[in-house]
């Protein structure tokens, strides 16, 4: 079991989103607090915060790519092989409306080959409070086998 995953479910949600931003204070930008980790899954809550916002008073397209990293970072480690490795590589994106809610990311890998090294597309969806589908994301990891 990943270390990520063992920390997750020993802690709980708010003290590993808490160590979490400790341990990449980047992530502390959006406040997320992730609320579910499982292989194969990641979810995270982001409040909607005037800090992360743009000129049109919507969250930042920066805040979201931000979130969409957490997520699929956090669902690869947590679904990877043991002794693997894991880096992203590039990240393309999607906005698709503006985002003026909390919002959740969500990283589902649950239909990738992880028993392969290589390249993985993770796809990730940034949902608002009133379930629209407001940025996607497809980030590619570079997963190295031990």
């Amino acid at each position: 079991m990943s270390q990520a995953l063992a920390a997750f479910n020993a802690f709980g949600a708010e003290s590993f989103s808490s160590m979490m931003c400790q341990q990449a204070p980047y992530f502390s930008t959006i406040q997320p607090t992730l609320v579910e980790l499982k292989q194969g899954y990641a979810e995270a809550k982001v409040p909607f915060r005037k800090e992360i916002t743009n000129h049109l008073g919507t969250v930042h397209a920066i805040a979201m790519c931000n979130a969409a990293e957490l997520v699929a970072g956090l669902m690869t480690d947590a679904t990877i092989p043991s002794g693997a490795r894991w880096i992203p590589q590039s990240m393309s994106v999607n906005y698709l409306a503006k985002a003026k809610t909390d919002l959740r990311a969500i990283a589902n890998g649950e239909g990738i080959d992880w028993d392969s090294a290589g390249q993985k597309i993770v796809p990730v969806s940034v949902i608002d409070e009133d379930g629209q589908t407001v940025f996607t994301a497809e980030i590619t990891m570079n997963v190295k086998l031990g």
